[in-house]
């Protein structure tokens, strides 16, 4: 009789149901493997409706759908965060793709030739484990923010919704990434002065809802530039990497003289604290009432109790494989093979390869075993699905509308 306590046995977990974990779902069901995808939320998608309520995807839609769905919207517009969820809920029921809700990993390590994959008082056992999470778990905040004036609001841009949630007054965005300039510029237009602390970390030097963007250059830059020429291949690409996984990436959508217009100053980096105040890299101490954390995010990959990763937190991979523990994958993080490998319209390429390598894997032991079944390639189900964007969420208002 089996105990209830027992591991459960499945042969491939992926860990995370966001737009990495349905992409590498996709391709194992291509592939005919049998597999589950464990995820923390009660819904998919729900990682992008809890962001800010205004919140449009940076690139155009002809690139935000994930291989074998084009994302339901004009090319050249801009989707809402909500269109996203409701297209990746879209997406796993078009390929019943296997999701276990509520199942949050909290410890993953190795049982002789196996993987244990702990969730609370569940567990499972897996020959393949596949990490398809971003780098975006855990808020950055710099350890001087406990020393702000009790005054003064504080946020990082994960809990931020929208201009309601601030105090009349200036605004201090620390961090000038692509998250950080979108706030800067809805702060500006709802009256508040905004001052953003931080280095330039560059700009696509075109307006991407041109019409040069339309024509011809979106598709140079996302998929030339960032899909084939920043890779970690090149010599180019691998400096790239480098940067962008310790400054951050260009802005794409706005530009710096789009916050120079709207009147958002630009400032030194925040050193500290003094006398309440975020103090300046230049001495200046600014008077303000609220300040927002665009600083990014910690990977929080301490669950994972392996020896695979580099002092700075990145898992030593190649292309996603870890060569030291086989049967082990990353898919979704920042620059894992390319600049594009976050991103919604390159995640496809790693987890095509990735899929590719377990199914590879999995012929390969089926072989030395006589009688072992072997995988064998299997049409993914294609159904027409109606596609209606759900209610936003209404704490700070309606996001704007998108035309379909």
């Amino acid at each position: 009789m089996k105990n209830p306590h027992d591991p459960e046995r499945i042969p491939i977990v992926v860990v995370g149901a966001g737009q990495a974990g349905l992409s590498v779902g996709y391709h194992l069901s291509r592939r005919g493997l049998a597999f589950q995808i464990l995820d923390a939320g009660d819904r998919i998608g729900a990682s992008w409706r809890s962001r800010w309520d205004s919140l449009r995807l940076f690139t155009p839609a002809r690139y935000d759908g994930l291989d074998g769905m084009p994302f339901p919207a004009p090319p050249h517009s801009f989707p809402t965060k909500d269109q996203m969820a409701d297209y990746l809920e879209r997406y796993a029921e078009r390929f019943n793709l296997p999701v276990r809700h509520g199942v949050a990993v909290t410890r993953l390590t190795r049982s002789g030739d196996e993987y244990l994959v702990e969730a609370g008082d569940r567990s499972f056992l897996a020959a393949h484990v596949v990490v398809a999470m971003a780098n975006y778990q855990k808020p950055r905040v710099p350890s001087w923010a406990r020393e702000l004036g009790s005054s003064i609001v504080q946020l990082h841009s994960r809990d931020y919704r929208c201009p309601a949630q601030l105090r009349p007054g200036d605004v201090l965005l620390v961090g000038a990434g692509n998250s950080g300039s979108e706030i800067a510029m809805e702060l500006a237009r709802a009256g508040h002065h905004v001052w953003m602390s931080g280095r330039d970390t560059g700009h696509v030097p075109f307006r991407m809802n041109g019409l040069a963007a339309r024509l011809f250059l979106a598709r140079l830059v996302f998929r030339v530039v960032f899909h084939r020429l920043l890779t970690v291949d090149t010599p180019m690409g691998r400096k790239a990497r480098q940067v962008i996984l310790s400054q951050g990436g260009p802005l794409i959508r706005v530009r710096p003289r789009d916050l120079a217009a709207a009147g958002v100053t630009r400032v030194p980096r925040t050193a500290g604290v003094r006398d309440g105040q975020p103090l300046l890299d230049d001495g200046r101490a600014l008077d303000v009432a609220n300040v927002i954390f665009c600083s990014g995010f910690e990977p929080s990959c301490s669950w994972i109790d392996l020896p695979v990763f580099e002092p700075g937190g990145e898992p030593v991979q190649r292309r996603g494989v870890v060569a030291d523990q086989p049967g082990l994958y990353f898919v979704g993080r920042q620059f894992l093979y390319a600049m594009s490998s976050t991103m919604i319209h390159g995640v496809g390429r790693d987890a095509a390869h990735v899929a590719g390598v377990i199914a590879a894997r999995v012929a390969e032991r089926a072989a030395a075993v006589p009688g072992s079944p072997r995988p064998a390639p299997a049409a993914v189900q294609s159904t027409t699905n109606s596609f209606a964007p759900t209610d936003v969420d209404e704490r700070c208002g309606s996001a704007p509308s998108a035309t379909w």
